[in-house]
């Protein structure tokens, strides 16, 4: 079986093409096209199927990664949608949960709801929490407002009420009203997106979902007919943002799902790599044009969360976004990356990032028509990279055009020679990127001193040596291809869905043939969904937790859900959860509750077994001069050839080895050693 998988950045698309009967693969790297993004994705398949000898009609399966909803909703480009809530609760988005995350920020700047006020209506009808009706829903309101709506050009309806999560009921008949009336809308209740306890952050989820859908549609359509015209004609299927792949008729029934979809593949590569490289616990650091993404691997397997934020406006502000109740793989993400630009503010200080030149206009050197110097720009001024080596030589950088905007933007300013100002910006983004995964790991439990960092990404290995000697890790792991080493991720993915439902009860009271149910129904639901996407029954295997808290506490933990109907076993997973995350517990004899039960339910995992193809010989390329602070500066530095670096190789820093996708920097002190599987690791001294 021939797969690919592809990844669209914000600067670059990247992709990968496998044999899985041979473990050979070709890769191929290409500008995103942000006016039809789907264009790139065409552009890098036939590229890589022409290098590998084939043709687009013998590839069986493409699964693909996208920043399209993300970039929906930042850019406020989704459909005009309406929201039906509870008669006195269409404000609850507003309102929020009346948290400052900058209490002394006076000028404190809130993210706008999706939906404004004139388009937020009350509907008769309530439910209590025991999900018995105290109010009959108004059908007959219902249908006369979807007329109205749809009458006054609105596209989508988000149905988000009061305790839907434990009787849907009135959702169900909400969405038949306004079919009946308006049959070309789009609707999205709550009870189906996303069946959880927390009305702000329910209601929040649907409407992201709704209005993004129309885009989502149009897009993957798009995206697949373009696919069709070139000749593939096997099976597409999209990375959800919980790590698992699902059919594009799933992605586009809850398109929320692929808000972190390619992000997440690049954590599920680094787990792997890391897994057949014997290690198990890592840091993954993954830096493109445009954002810098850290994830926490243990025991093979990436940390994983229930909800995050979109949008914020505060990139490490919680609670400056919306809010997004759907399981996604814990990492950060920060406006730090090759296009970030850099600049000197009003204070006389040297700032870059979070705003990035993307792909268009790009960085100074691309000779794009960009204007502004960026973390590429200084990377080539300090010899880290080749200006005729870029892409492998398919793209020339425009040296003196980086020179030019780094002396007039920031040395002059400073009072700096050109390369001390392309350090600072280089150093900068390092120590950026540094604190936030530091914040990030200990946040989580972990020592960032005891994790290997795994690097990759088009930038990533160019500042990974840097970072990991800041974070005071170990070594530095850096793959083969690492600057497309990401796409690997869609193909280790397997098909996956997640399932949750609230259902307050108290551990020592706990009816558990009624959590037996819930547990099964979901399971039940999971085995359909795959089963209707070709996944065989006995293939299906299903996991289950649970978020639990001590009574009265305000937010939940989440536990793996024993067998056993036993309270002691459950109290025990619970002790053990909360005093990893937590370094102690809470007080004795305090009661447990359980709020909300998951399943994942999941196909079998697929395996790659990439064959490596480089040629063992003298990779010394030659020299040239690189900026090395321990070193005075500019110092005459060892250039290697990374497809001759075979197993067994050993290179001392600094150093600089450059493969076609991606350049790796070893700083002075640092030493590398190629493994078997032809990854270069680096220890950081």
């Amino acid at each position: 079986m021939r797969r690919v998988g592809a990844d669209i950045g914000g600067t670059f698309t990247d992709l990968i093409l496998v044999d899985d009967a041979t473990g050979a693969f070709t890769v191929a790297k290409s500008l995103t096209t942000p006016e039809d993004p789907s264009l790139a994705v065409e552009t890098v398949l036939v590229d890589a199927a022409a290098r590998h000898g084939v043709t687009p009609a013998e590839i069986d399966q493409v699964i693909h990664g996208t920043t399209l909803v993300t970039n929906a909703i930042i850019e406020r480009k989704g459909a005009r949608t309406a929201l039906l809530a509870t008669a006195g609760f269409r404000d609850a988005i507003e309102i929020g949960r009346e948290i400052r995350f900058e209490l002394y920020d006076i000028d404190l700047e809130l993210p706008d709801p999706i939906v404004p006020r004139y388009l937020r209506f009350d509907v008769p009808q309530r439910t209590l929490a025991d999900g018995t009706a105290l109010e009959a829903l108004d059908v007959a309101y219902v249908e006369r407002l979807a007329a109205e709506l749809a009458e006054a050009g609105v596209d989508a309806v988000a149905i988000a009420f009061l305790h839907a999560y434990i009787n849907p009921d009135d959702e169900l008949a909400a969405r038949e009203a306004v079919r009946r009336v308006a049959p070309g809308m789009r609707i999205s209740i709550s009870s189906e997106v996303v069946p959880e306890l927390r009305e702000f952050e329910r209601t929040s989820t649907t409407i992201v979902n709704v209005y993004v859908q129309g885009r989502t549609e149009e897009y993957l359509t798009e995206l697949q007919q373009r696919l069709a015209r070139v000749g593939f004609a096997g099976v597409f299927r999209l990375m959800l943002s919980a790590g698992g792949i699902a059919t594009p008729e799933t992605a586009m029934r809850f398109p929320v799902r692929l808000l972190e979809s390619g992000p997440a593949a690049g954590a599920l590569a680094a787990a792997h790599h890391g897994a057949a490289a014997g290690v198990s616990d890592l840091l993954s650091f993954d830096l493109g044009g445009t954002t810098a993404k850290f994830a926490v691997i243990i025991d093979g397997e990436p940390l994983t969360a229930s909800e995050f934020e979109v949008d914020r406006r505060y990139r490490f502000k919680k609670g400056s976004g919306l809010p997004v109740k759907i399981g996604v793989i814990e990492m950060i993400e920060i406006g730090a990356g090759g296009g970030s630009i850099a600049r000197v503010d009003s204070l006389g200080l040297l700032r870059v990032g979070p705003d990035s030149a993307g792909a268009d206009p790009g960085p100074v050197c691309y000779g794009l028509g960009g204007t502004q110097p960026t973390v590429t720009d200084a990377d080539l001024v300090l010899g880290y990279l080749d200006p005729g080596y870029f892409l492998g030589g398919r793209m020339s950088l425009d040296l003196e055009g980086a020179r030019q905007a780094i002396a007039d933007r920031v040395a002059a300013p400073l009072g700096l020679s050109v390369e001390a100002a392309a350090w600072g910006i280089h150093q900068s983004v390092n120590e950026s990127m540094a604190n936030a995964a530091r914040v990030h790991v200990l946040e989580r439990g972990r020592d960032p001193r005891g994790l290997p960092v795994f690097v990759f990404g088009g930038a990533g290995p160019v500042h990974g040596f840097r970072v990991a000697r800041a974070l005071g890790a170990p070594t530095l792991i850096a793959p083969f291809g690492a600057g497309v080493m990401s796409t690997v991720g869609f193909l280790v993915a397997p098909l996956a869905f997640d399932f949750v439902r609230s259902w307050p009860a108290p551990l020592d009271t706990l009816d558990w043939d009624h959590a037996e149910a819930l547990l099964a129904d979901m399971e039940r639901e999971g085995v359909e969904v795959l089963v209707s996407s070709g996944v065989e029954p006995d293939q299906i295997t299903h996991t289950r937790e649970a978020d639990m808290r001590y009574a009265g506490q305000g937010h939940e933990i989440r536990v793996p859900w024993p067998v056993s109907k036993d309270a002691a076993t459950v109290r025990a997973a619970f002790e053990a959860e909360y005093e990893r995350l937590y370094g102690r517990l809470g007080p004795e004899g305090v009661a447990l509750e359980t709020i909300s039960w998951r399943v994942q339910s999941s196909g079998p995992r697929p395996t790659v077994a990439l064959e490596v193809t480089g040629e063992a010989g003298d990779a010394l390329k030659g020299e040239r001069q690189a900026w090395h602070p321990e070193l005075g500066g500019l110092t005459a530095t060892p250039v290697y050839d990374r497809y001759r670096l075979a197993p067994g190789a050993r290179i001392e820093g600094p150093a600089i080895v450059e493969e076609r996708e991606s350049t790796l920097v070893i700083g002075p002190g640092g030493s590398g050693v190629v493994d078997e599987r032809w990854n270069l690791v680096v220890t950081v001294a």
